[in-house]
């Protein structure tokens, strides 16, 4: 298209060249709720949690304590870490399906408290995947020029959507945030974003009713179901090609991995993963999940955090994450470690 003579041109946006993770931080509430507990609720036994899913506890929230709460405490780690005030703050990206306002979003609120108005805020809703959604659009971003720095954050209080009498989800899900800091780079810190959909599959993980049911009819607390076998068998399947296909965009092979970052949906499905892409038996991989259970959009970040923290893996290292779930949606990258 030829541009027009009578108008002006526009300036076009000025980006970085390469962007990267800067920092991570991470917030774990402090009550912890063991497989016991929960299995006062559901007909189960301790045994049996962690032969399905690896769990032996996970962490929820106080009641007064909220997804902003959390979200605060892990972006001001995530800052510290980057060494980055909360004034050169470009945009806040916020993951999230349990902040219980359909409005306002969290992420305008979250930038109040931190100091960081007028960044651009604003929640996106890709569950389990919304973290490493919230990866990508914060490196084009910072490459496209939108931002100089992008507060990407991932959190979640699932204790607040959970049936506790619902034996094949009561025992899954924990709360927690978790949080990173993108900004740009002299090298390429983030590799291709391999993503996708699957909205025919909607119904396998999704709220049992929708808000205007409890406006309309007389219904329950609209939980999050899932249909576990449905859900744990496209995990297994179509996420490993997924996960190849990010190590193959980015060209690295598994072999040139520092840690595998899987989302902590459930522990059989990344030992699958593992056999599967083939990974070196000495490449770390977390699992987070065993203490913190599924937190959706936050178990990534959570689960760099402590992977970084403990010494498992190395700052500077290559890492691949991949996050899924509801939706069902999908998402990979390999990134640098901060």
């Amino acid at each position: 298209m030829t541009q027009p003579t009578h108008r002006g041109t526009l300036n076009p946006p000025a980006g970085a060249k390469h962007a990267r993770i800067w920092g991570v931080g991470g917030y774990r509430p402090e009550r912890v709720v063991t497989n016991e507990e929960v299995c006062t609720w559901i007909d189960s036994s301790d045994e049996w949690i962690r032969e399905r899913s690896g769990i032996v506890s996970r962490r929820w929230a106080a009641p007064e304590e909220s997804v902003v709460d959390m979200a605060e405490q892990a972006a001001r780690k995530a800052l510290a870490s980057a060494g980055i005030n909360p004034s050169q703050v470009g945009a806040i990206i916020l993951a999230t399906v349990t902040h219980p306002y359909q409005t306002p979003a969290a992420a305008p609120i979250l930038a109040d408290r931190l100091g960081a108005t007028p960044a651009a805020a604003f929640d996106i809703s890709a569950a389990c995947a919304g973290y490493c959604h919230g990866i990508s659009l914060a490196n084009d971003m910072v490459r496209g020029g939108s931002a100089e720095y992008v507060l990407v954050v991932g959190v979640e209080k699932l204790s607040d959507f959970t049936d506790r009498h619902d034996r094949g989800t009561a025992f899954i899900f924990g709360d927690g945030a978790g949080a990173a800091v993108v900004g740009p780079s002299d090298f390429p810190g983030i590799g291709p974003t391999v993503w996708g959909s699957d909205g025919a599959q909607w119904e396998t993980i999704s709220q049992r009713d929708p808000w205007t049911s409890v406006r309309d009819h007389d219904v329950d607390w609209p939980a999050i179901g899932m249909a576990g076998q449905s859900v744990f068998r496209w995990a297994v399947w179509s996420m490993a090609p997924v996960a190849q296909a990010a190590l193959d965009k980015a060209g690295v092979s598994a072999d040139d991995l520092d840690a595998f970052i899987p989302h902590q949906a459930n522990m059989r499905i990344i030992d699958a993963m593992i056999k599967q892409l083939k990974l070196p038996a000495h490449i770390p991989v977390a699992r987070d999940i065993a203490e913190t259970g599924n937190t959706s959009a936050a178990s990534i970040p959570l689960a760099t955090e402590r992977m970084l923290e403990q010494g498992e893996a190395p700052h500077g290292g290559l890492a691949l994450q991949i996050g899924f779930g509801a939706g069902l949606v999908y998402a990979a990258q390999v990134v640098v470690l901060p």
